[in-house]
């Protein structure tokens, strides 16, 4: 990408490539939209109302003529969408930044696992979804979802899962991550036979990072790992894909440059 500066020389960017996204970066998008678009708009808005109260206060005690009692009921229903928004706006950060904070924690983690051979690429975006993580390496791909939900503060912190439906705390989520995660992996699949021509398994996992994850299914591996991040590297060391160096490197080197185009 290249531009002008003022005194109109054409520069570019000393970057050969776009750098790749980091783990929740999506979030972080999200949590700054949020900010400018949730928080900011309405707190302009019940600044301005209240101001204009003021101001016609001040002209009923100036002994101009006044009109506060208009402006006073505008001014506090404005202001009581100005607060519910602001505090249905919290919460919406507080979710966001738990599920960002649980994305870097599982980031950070996968990274440690390079020394083993293995390729990361964060928060891939498709167009109505996005992956949190892809782990490349000598045992296969893998697909990592990552849901970061809180923990109760007394009673049971417990997932249970039977190889094809997942309890948290004895309730099923709102959103199924196995059905999620499945799709994800297919989605993966086609794109790198799309990309490099081979038609290479890819294990979709769902972490859920602090939480203990009671495997109950009788069937042996289920198609989609549920567990805690930490599990995952015993996992796929007990794992029968194999994947060549070459593959590696050439998926790791096709699913890059397709974020970096991606991202243009």
């Amino acid at each position: 990408m290249s531009y002008r500066n003022k005194n109109k020389v054409e520069l570019r960017s000393p970057l050969k490539e776009v750098p790749l996204r980091y783990a929740g970066q999506s979030l972080d998008e999200e949590i700054q939209r949020i900010k400018d678009d949730e928080v900011l708009d309405p707190l302009v808005m019940g600044s301005m109302a209240v101001m204009l109260s003021l101001m016609e206060w001040w002209r009923w005690f100036a002994n101009f003529p006044p009109q506060p009692i208009p402006f006073t009921l505008l001014a506090a229903v404005v202001l009581a969408y100005t607060i519910r928004k602001i505090v249905l706006t919290k919460r919406k950060l507080q979710r966001l930044r738990l599920a960002r904070d649980g994305e870097r924690e599982v980031g950070q983690y996968l990274e440690s696992l390079r020394e083993k051979g293995y390729r990361v690429i964060h928060d891939i975006v498709a167009n109505d979804f996005n992956i949190d993580h892809l782990l490349i390496g000598p045992k296969g791909i893998f697909t990592v979802e990552t849901k970061t939900i809180s923990k109760p503060v007394r009673g049971k912190t417990e997932i249970d899962y039977d190889g094809s439906q997942i309890l948290v705390n004895g309730h099923k989520p709102e959103r199924d991550p196995v059905v999620q995660a499945k799709a994800q992996a297919y989605w993966v699949k086609e794109l790198i036979m799309e990309l490099t021509g081979k038609s290479i398994p890819v294990r979709p996992t769902v972490v859920y990072p602090g939480w203990f994850v009671n495997q109950t299914s009788k069937s042996g591996r289920p198609e989609v790992w549920v567990l805690n991040h930490k599990a995952l590297l015993p996992f796929i060391d007990n794992s029968e894909g194999m994947l060549s160096n070459e593959d590696i490197h050439a998926c790791h080197a096709h699913l890059s440059r397709y974020v970096r185009n991606a991202e243009r």
